[in-house]
């Protein structure tokens, strides 16, 4: 047995080796930002740090635990000269570390006062590969929106700088989450995207489509009556909030006959169950003949 079990051991010594090497590097928080809902933003700087879309990080902060490391998806983009982490306050940790930041007082939080912190990674997904693809589909469900938060700034920043060398040209973004209340930071980029986009006369680069799970019948007949107006009541974007569910058979055939030949990635961050249903459709979906459309199932689950 020891034989076996030796292996193993040496391997997992020498990941704990690296991430506390990892974590005597220094780490500095330049800014705290406390979103609705109790979510906060917390952007910081380290020597060497490089990232790419949709990666992950592990974050301690001595100061409300010194052994748990918990994972947090960056939702910066390379372009920036920092990386930010979005944390929604649900847990012990959590509130320890929206007191410890400050966030619980009304007076302005000198830089010195802010905590200590720890970072290892950044670790890779499936969303990096979102650039070797001319469509993409992306779907984030609830809190698995915050991988595409990197990715479409990534692409509005590649897309401002060199338009003409940008492979990717179509994007349709699926949103599903029960409300829209813990991610209204989320709605704030969409709608900055849809304006920027809509001042270079290129509002079809970005389809997106947000649906609640979560409606009741209340909520039904508020959407009916506010349904003409020109931005949605419940995000203030032009795309209308849709309720229930997609028909995920009928998006797919739309988007294949939209882009007949091409390879389309799709991109998943959510539960299980969903990536069966995409994956599904994904091989459904694609044509036998090598010259045909092509769908091509990438997940992340959570």
């Amino acid at each position: 047995t020891w034989k076996w079990v030796v292996g193993p051991m040496f391997l997992y010594l020498c990941e704990r080796l690296v991430r506390f090497w990892r974590s005597q590097q220094k780490v500095v928080i330049t800014k705290v930002v406390i979103h609705p809902f109790k979510t906060i933003e917390l952007q910081m700087m380290k020597k060497g740090f490089k990232m790419e879309v949709g990666q992950y990080i592990f974050v301690k902060c001595p100061a409300v635990s010194k052994l748990e490391w918990h994972p947090f998806t960056l939702t910066s983009a390379p372009e920036e000269d920092y990386f930010s982490i979005h944390v929604r306050i649900v847990g012990d940790w959590t509130e320890g570390l929206f007191n410890a930041c400050g966030c619980d007082k009304q007076e302005f939080q000198e830089a010195w006062k802010l905590p200590k912190i720890a970072v290892d990674g950044p670790f890779g997904t499936a969303s990096e590969d979102v650039f070797s693809y001319e469509t993409v589909m992306l779907v984030g469900a609830g809190i698995g929106v915050t991988p595409f938060a990197s990715v479409l700034k990534s692409v509005w920043y590649k897309y401002c700088h060199d338009a003409t060398n940008l492979k990717l040209k179509k994007i349709y973004f699926y949103w599903l989450c029960r409300d829209t209340h813990a991610f209204e930071w989320f709605a704030d980029l969409l709608q900055s995207l849809e304006a920027q986009m809509q001042e270079r006369n290129n509002a079809e680069f970005l389809s997106y489509n947000i649906y609640l799970t979560g409606w009741d019948e209340t909520q039904a007949t508020h959407f009916v009556v506010h349904h003409e107006e020109e931005k949605d009541v419940i995000t203030g974007l032009k795309q209308k909030t849709l309720y229930g569910r997609p028909n995920w058979e009928n998006e797919f055939k739309t988007i294949a006959g939209n882009h007949p030949g091409s390879r389309i990635g799709v991109f998943l961050c959510g539960p299980e169950g969903l990536a069966d249903t995409l994956n599904k459709q994904s091989i459904s979906n694609s044509e036998a003949d090598p010259r045909g459309v092509h769908f091509i199932f990438n997940k992340e689950n959570f």
